[in-house]
């Protein structure tokens, strides 16, 4: 089991459906919790396109891939969340 199965197992035993971003586990952040709405994974979205770029795309190929591939793929109430970081900079 992983840190992130391990945290989710530790934290969220009855939330059995938070789904997770394959190939982003180094972006995960936590999770996110907001009234009225399932808890779901949370991901920084800067990290997910630095791990995109270690992958040959440069910055605009990994944001234009993330964008249209991840997260503008809906995959239900617990589809994960991504959030920037980068406020000031």
């Amino acid at each position: 089991m992983n840190r992130i199965q391990t945290y989710l197992q530790e934290n969220y035993a009855d939330e059995k459906e938070i789904l997770l971003a394959d190939g982003f586990e180094d972006a995960f952040v936590g999770v996110v919790e907001s009234f009225g709405n399932k808890p779901k994974a949370c991901y920084n979205y800067g990290a997910c396109i630095d791990i995109l770029m270690k992958d040959d795309m440069d910055y605009e190929e990994a944001v234009e891939y993330f964008e249209f591939n991840v997260t503008q793929a809906y995959v239900g109430e617990y589809t994960p969340a991504f959030i920037r970081l980068d406020l000031g900079e």
